[in-house]
């Protein structure tokens, strides 16, 4: 092996290194027994991320407009409050908030069933964190889909 490998190897990470010996790491939701596309497959990462954000700027105007008054200083705080009440409420109700509903998305549980109350509170509070939502896992499930023991499909 020369250089010019160990440093590609290095650079493109374990995983990609892995395939190249000839590892199959399958398709994101294969282990969970989801389809590779289409209705039901696991949601990629774009959809996720700008589910997300729609939610957060809908909660972001409402703590602005209606319970600030207009003050941004006050609107952080207010808007995370806003953000975890919506998240619990509609994912722990009908498995999707607004902004997974316009992007086909539906959160469940690894069965296929749907989230119990408590599962739901969990994993909203460690997205609350970030961090953790942050992390992935080789189907692309963040952390806090991971220790709720849930996926993000599509509708």
């Amino acid at each position: 092996m020369d250089n010019r490998q160990a440093i590609g190897s290095w650079l493109s990470g374990p995983k990609a290194a892995a395939e190249e010996m000839g590892v199959d790491f399958g398709y994101p939701g294969q282990r969970l027994g989801l389809p590779q596309q289409g209705s039901g497959s696991v949601a990629r990462f774009g959809r996720r991320i700008a589910a997300v954000a729609l939610d957060w700027i809908g909660c972001q105007l409402i703590a602005y407009g209606l319970i600030t008054g207009g003050n941004l200083g006050a609107a952080g705080n207010w808007t995370l409050g806003l953000f975890v009440a919506l998240t619990v409420l509609t994912v722990g109700t009908v498995g999707f908030t607004p902004g997974k509903r316009l992007l086909g998305l539906r959160v469940v549980a690894e069965d296929g069933g749907r989230l119990g109350i408590v599962r739901v509170v969990v994993r909203t509070l460690l997205l609350a964190l970030v961090v953790p939502a942050l992390i992935w896992d080789r189907d692309g499930r963040g952390l806090h889909d991971r220790l709720a023991r849930a996926v993000q499909v599509r509708i």
